[in-house]
């Protein structure tokens, strides 16, 4: 997460013949001069923005050989001060020709996105019962818990969706869009703003309460799409709603869906000025690469993106170096780098510079002009998020419970059948605490015989739901996190249900594990 790197690669949709292996068709996500939707972007966009990609997963309805797909957010995120309009086709709902690639339709979920918060997963084909009649639909499910139900043929949305103004008070050069999508029916299935009914209990959570009292009044809040600011935004997205696992659905039309509530607070840094405040290349190269996932201040945030402060203890510059080059977990490969910025971001870390300038190292001035037009260079953002978790010290989400649900939604009404706590803190639970559910990540999988299996909790355990009542049949202690989805299957007759628990998530332990469990009558 965090920001995406402004060289980010675009993110058009190609076919490939799988006989012949030979290219069939493009659909330009960033469209070209003359292509719908160009002029929703600047003149030379194409050319320089990235992004606006299907990272998410597609699906196929074989029968009208028509391709569905989530498109993501434009690069970078969080600032759009380069890319004013509203963005075809990124944060879209596409419905392509399989064979030639041609758009049927598109739906667009969120105008000119500053909070990253495209489709994180591949949209669900299924057949509902709307005003009587039977319609073929299509349904994506999204980071802040919307659930857009559309009309398979068409993309009209089944249900009632509100475009609403909202705040255009941005950063410095950007230009919000001023109107945003609010779905009526379904309702959301997380909280859509952070406002002061969630602060967290004192007497259960009192460093929860004295966090949340302390930041809440710091920030910009009070409606949702608040543009991106210094002040910062709480707000539920990243890890929130639905992630990559994805939902199930079943004949009947019911969609099941878990989410997270586990907020962020995003704030924004003024690049520009800590370009020029900074005292080496290799801080700079650090706060143009590093900091919007480790922090000016490398303090990082949790296990995900670790403290880089006093380096040089903790770790070896090999290593680093390794990291840097290769990626390593969620962080991505920085090859992107020429070596030598590479080298100078470890001397910044291990607070070798000022002997290694000494010594007359290179690399120290190559990215001595950061913020001047050196087209050699992508461009950077005057604007950068630190983007951090709004959790306490026991890594607890910073407001209320619930944090973690599962849901489940009839699409032929729009009205919800239950929704129950997904995951469990035992110290809480002894405590006498009600559940309040985990962040989780992995979805679920519906079975005939009216089960519901779903793993990916903080607490490392994989359960079974009644898909009519909600209620949990059944759990199982993991060898290790299983942040994934399960699948189901036969074999000599018998049902089976298996999950890839291979833990590291937010600090969780490592594991290798394929766990199999069959199902008795």
């Amino acid at each position: 997460m965090g920001i995406r790197r402004a060289e980010a690669a675009i993110g058009h949709i190609e076919a490939f013949n799988i006989q012949t292996g030979k290219f069939a068709w493009v659909f330009h996500t960033i469209p070209h001069p003359g292509e719908i939707g160009y002029e929703t972007w600047p003149k030379d966009a194409y050319k320089t923005i990235g992004g606006a990609n299907c990272w998410s997963g597609m699906v196929l309805d074989e029968k009208t050989g028509v391709v569905y797909l989530g498109t993501g957010s434009p690069s970078p995120n969080f600032y759009g001060g380069n890319r004013a309009g509203k963005n075809l086709f990124a944060n879209c709902i596409l419905a392509l020709d399989a064979l030639s690639g041609k758009l049927k339709w598109y739906y667009q979920t969120v105008q000119h996105d500053l909070w990253d918060l495209d489709p994180p997963c591949p949209p669900n084909l299924v057949t509902v019962t709307h005003q009587g009649k039977k319609i073929d639909a299509v349904v994506q499910t999204t980071k802040d818990g919307l659930i857009f139900v559309l009309d398979r043929k068409t993309g009209v949305s089944l249900f009632p969706v509100e475009e609403r103004a909202v705040r255009v008070d941005g950063l410095p050069g950007e230009q919000p869009f001023a109107t945003q999508k609010f779905p009526l029916k379904p309702a959301p299935f997380t909280r859509q703003v952070i406002t002061m009914d969630d602060i967290p209990d004192p007497s259960f959570f009192p460093e929860g309460n004295a966090l949340f009292t302390q930041r809440f009044p710091e920030t910009r809040h009070g409606g949702k799409f608040i543009p991106p600011s210094m002040e910062g935004t709480i707000f539920i997205g990243i890890s929130g709603g639905a992630e990559w696992g994805g939902n199930a659905t079943d004949p009947d039309g019911i969609l099941y869906q878990n989410s997270s509530e586990t907020p962020h607070d995003a704030r924004m840094t003024d690049l520009a000025a800590s370009l020029a405040n900074s005292r080496s290349a290799g801080n700079r190269l650090y706060l143009v690469n590093c900091a919007a996932c480790h922090g000016q201040d490398r303090k990082g945030s949790g296990p995900v993106f670790p403290n880089l402060v006093d380096s040089d203890k903790k770790y070896a510059v090999d290593q680093v170096k390794n990291i840097i080059n290769s990626g390593k977990g969620r962080m991505p490969s920085f090859q992107n780098l020429s070596e030598n910025d590479r080298n100078a971001i470890v001397r910044f870390l291990f607070n070798l510079e000022i002997e290694k300038k000494q010594a007359g190292a290179e690399g120290d001035e190559s990215v001595a002009t950061l913020t001047s037009t050196n087209k050699s260079f992508p461009y950077i953002p005057p604007y950068i998020t630190r983007n951090r978790k709004f959790i306490d010290k026991n890594r607890y989400p910073a407001i209320k419970p619930p944090w973690g649900t599962l849901n489940a939604i009839d699409l032929n009404t729009g009205e919800y059948r239950w929704r129950v706590p997904l995951g469990e803190y035992p110290e809480l639970t002894k405590k006498g605490i009600p559940l309040t559910g985990t962040e989780n990540a992995g979805g679920p999988v519906v079975t005939a015989g009216g089960l519901i299996f779903i793993a990916g909790t903080e607490d490392e355990r994989f359960r079974a739901f009644d898909r009519k009542t909600g209620k949990m049949v059944w759990e199982y202690q993991l060898p290790a996190g299983a942040f994934a989805t399960p699948i189901t299957y036969e074999a000599n007759g018998k049902q089976y249900v298996a999950i890839a628990a291979g833990g590291v998530r937010n600090g969780h332990k490592p594991g290798g594990w394929y766990m199999a469990f069959a199902l008795t009558d």
